[in-house]
């Protein structure tokens, strides 16, 4: 079902009719980010919700994400909240931010490897298959807030996805249950369980009326898409970025302290921000010990990649990893891989040989069996 609201359509299903008749005891909560499809969402839903005298209460949600996130997106959530006349919250990892994120997913995968815990060296980076950074710095944190300071409510979680943005995204639903916003126990306050649903109002809606509708507003655009030639407004450098938009990010001065620390996880860790290294996107904007640094990382991922090549398949990681004990050939093998991996990344490993490696696995291996008998 379809609803004209602002000459553009929202759409909408039972789920969502259903959530907005609980009025005073439902609340919609809208995720910005100072990206344009937010922007567009939280015009077009507030306008909807307006049109129909919804008597629950609007917000706007932002996920502040640190260092990583464009300058002026805070600023562009707070505009958007002063002209919708909105309250705007805003949320923070405690840990830090995507940057603080990667940092400490590095230390801990190195410790990780260190301790024979997993059989190859593992990323500090997200992936498009591994979006923690989504999870973990949005998703988490805005659920955490609104169950919290919303208990008892009906809460409709608006974000700004559209079919039109990506083969993924062309399957999502218009809404669907929020398992991280509901909470079993019925509060004395509204006589309800806090129960949550995802809503994407604009799922349907082509680019040109998220251009337009933000135009007839008079808002105006993010100046990444203005000043810098962005397509997209996410972190300055995402992992979802292609190469025009990595290379635009360089052009804004407030971006170059990121981008250098960026490169400095890549020489670290020894992988590349993407398929691609982002320290080749923009040489100028590194020292010549970062740009020497970088070579010698590029040579030292390639020996990391060959001599973990060596591992045979089998012992490579599956769901309850370990599932046995490695053979002695196995695991002289393996301990040869991790001398190697160690020299290449510049780290120091336990478990260099076979029986130190043979009993590790044994000692997982009954840990694992422990615990399943718990």
């Amino acid at each position: 079902m379809l609803y004209n609201a602002l000459d553009r359509p929202v759409a909408l299903t039972d789920e969502v009719t259903e959530a907005l008749s609980h009025g005073e005891k439902a609340v919609v909560a809208i995720g910005v980010s100072g990206g344009k499809d937010s922007t567009a969402v939280a015009l077009a839903t507030v306008g909807y919700l307006r049109s129909i005298d919804f008597s629950g209460q609007i917000v706007l949600i932002h996920s502040d994400l640190g260092m990583t996130e464009w300058e002026q997106s805070l600023p562009k959530c707070r505009e958007l909240a002063r002209f919708l006349d909105l309250e705007l919250i805003v949320t923070r990892r405690k840990a830090g931010g995507m940057m603080e994120r990667w940092e400490g997913r590095w230390a801990a995968n190195v410790k990780r490897y260190q301790n024979l815990e997993c059989v190859k060296l593992i990323l500090p980076w997200s992936t498009p298959d591994m979006r923690f950074c989504t999870s973990e710095l949005k998703t988490s944190p805005i659920c955490s807030e609104l169950k919290k300071r919303f208990k008892g409510h009906v809460i409709i979680n608006a974000v700004g996805i559209r079919r039109q943005e990506s083969a993924s995204r062309a399957k999502a639903l218009v809404s669907k249950p929020n398992s991280k916003l509901t909470h079993k126990r019925i509060t004395k306050e509204t006589g309800l369980a806090t129960r949550g649903i995802d809503w994407n109002p604009i799922i349907e809606w082509p680019l040109l009326d998220v251009v337009e509708i933000i135009t007839e507003s008079g808002l105006p655009f993010h100046e990444a898409y203005t000043r810098h030639g962005m397509s997209r407004v996410s972190c300055a450098f995402c992992i979802l970025s292609n190469a025009c938009d990595l290379k635009n990010a360089t052009r804004a001065k407030e971006n170059h302290d990121l981008y250098r620390r960026q490169v400095e996880l890549e020489i670290a860790s020894t992988f590349s921000f993407q398929a691609k290294w982002l320290g080749d996107v923009h040489l100028d904007l590194l020292s010549e010990d970062q740009i020497i640094k970088l070579a010698q990382a590029k040579s030292r991922a390639e020996r990391r990649e060959q001599v973990e090549a060596d591992i045979p398949s089998d012992m490579l990681y599956v769901k309850g990893w370990p599932t046995r004990v490695p053979t002695r050939d196995e695991a002289e093998n393996l301990a040869t891989v991790r001398q190697a991996v160690a020299e290449a990344v510049g780290i120091e490993v336990s478990y260099t040989d076979a029986d130190s490696i043979i009993g590790r696995y044994t000692e997982l291996l009954a840990a694992k069996e422990a615990k399943a008998m718990k």
